[in-house]
């Protein structure tokens, strides 16, 4: 089975602790980290980058464009949809892929919100990424949490039929189940705090379901005396949920990148995104 690998590239204090605040450099550093790990293991990677990080390091979206991974939208400024209107939802997504498109000169066409902003009352946000000419997104956390996710939503990557009637490829995040329980494989803080035998078995039942995993990291992972710089501007609680279980990340995905296929979603995605295009078939979101 090939799974989707997938990295948001954003700046950590800006993302998590302050919206206002200017990115720094350390994101373009562990950015670097990441494409040299891809390169160790021979995989390519959906890159979905933050509009505020492209502006900030042009530089570093050609590096990630150059190494030959696919590069699609995170957004410009790492705002909740939740908490937008359409029209400034629309102003984002419309000026990160634009940013984006000047800076690699390719098409840029796959979008990832926000703290997977997007659940049962935001559907509309679908036909606002189809009117600004995305084709595929990979937002829906398919698990209900405190802050995001649609409960028992379909695990597996399908054509969603929007609001307005039109069409839109969706990559949910990977869940897996234990005892009966739907649980988040995904990546990201989930990646940092499972054991690896825990991610193993959860990407050993994808395989033998022959349902292809989407997940992600952030560059900021490989990032381990983050939480240190940041002592006296961010509380303890924060460090300790944001900065445990970083030091295991590079073991943890260098094995995981060993032990499992993986490529950008645009392969994983390539039949669904064909049929989504193909008028003549009505394929529905179930």
């Amino acid at each position: 089975m090939i799974h989707g690998f997938s990295v948001d590239v954003e700046d950590w204090f800006q993302t998590t602790i302050d919206a206002s605040a200017q990115l720094t450099n350390r994101f373009q550093a562990t950015t670097m980290k990441v494409l040299d790990v891809l390169h160790a293991h021979n995989t390519k990677a959906t890159f979905f980058v933050l509009g505020l990080a492209a502006r900030k390091a042009p530089n570093v979206v050609k590096e990630i464009a150059r190494a030959g991974h696919e590069i699609q939208s995170h957004g410009f400024g790492h705002l909740s949809n939740l908490e937008l209107n359409q029209a400034a939802i629309r102003e984002d997504v419309s000026y990160a892929k634009m940013l984006l498109e000047d800076i690699t000169g390719q098409e840029v066409y796959g979008y990832r919100a926000p703290f997977f902003s997007i659940n049962e009352s935001r559907m509309e946000v679908l036909d606002i990424l189809i009117e600004a000419g995305y084709r595929y997104d990979s937002s829906i956390f398919p698990l209900k949490t405190r802050r995001y996710g649609i409960r028992g939503y379909s695990l597996k990557p399908h054509i969603v039929l929007t609001p307005s009637g039109k069409r839109i490829v969706e990559a949910p995040i990977a869940c897996f189940d234990i005892f009966g329980m739907r649980l988040p494989l995904a990546g990201g803080g989930y990646f940092r705090f499972w054991p690896y035998w825990v991610i193993h078995k959860g990407f050993r039942q994808l395989d033998s379901k022959q349902q292809p995993a989407v997940v992600y990291i952030h560059p900021y992972e490989y990032d381990q005396t983050e939480m240190s710089y940041y002592k006296k501007r961010v509380s303890l609680l924060d460090r300790m949920h944001q900065g445990i279980g970083r030091k295991g990340i590079p073991w943890k995905i260098s094995k995981l990148l060993h032990n499992f296929k993986f490529a950008p979603l645009k392969e994983v995605l390539s039949d669904l995104l064909a049929r989504c295009q193909d008028r003549g078939s009505l394929i529905s979101c179930k």
